[in-house]
């Protein structure tokens, strides 16, 4: 099992779709990756040599930002909304829905389950 950005990435599918289980490496950016290290799209993570998972991973830690550098960002730069107490970080802080959607319906996701209302009744 190859060990990249401290994630084990599994060892039977192609390398192209193993690295997106690394978190900030996506669809394109794994085929990024394949390209600049010239491996082939077909080739599975079982079927790569030392040396190539060493290349691999010398380059995500160079030119990439991943795992938990990338998610300390993402919550300083929500931290940094809240603190400035603008529209943005209001809507973090209060754990509603931050781009523009409705809440009168929907929007459970960031509002948690649905609560009743003491002596509402039809």
């Amino acid at each position: 099992m190859a060990r990249i950005a401290g994630v084990n990435i599994p060892t039977n599918k192609r390398v192209v779709i193993a690295l997106t289980y690394i978190h900030g490496i996506g669809r394109a950016k794994s085929q990024e990756i394949c390209d600049a290290l010239e491996i082939p799209a077909e080739r599975r993570v079982n079927q790569m040599s030392d040396d190539d998972v060493l290349r691999l991973r010398e380059l995500i830690d160079r030119d990439y930002q991943v795992e938990g550098d990338l998610r300390r960002e993402v919550a300083m730069n929500i931290k940094r909304l809240m603190d400035m107490g603008c529209y943005r970080g209001l809507r973090h802080r209060k754990g509603l829905p931050v781009r523009g959607q409705r809440t009168h319906t929907n929007a459970r996701t960031r509002k948690g389950p649905a609560r009743p209302i003491a002596g509402k009744k039809k």
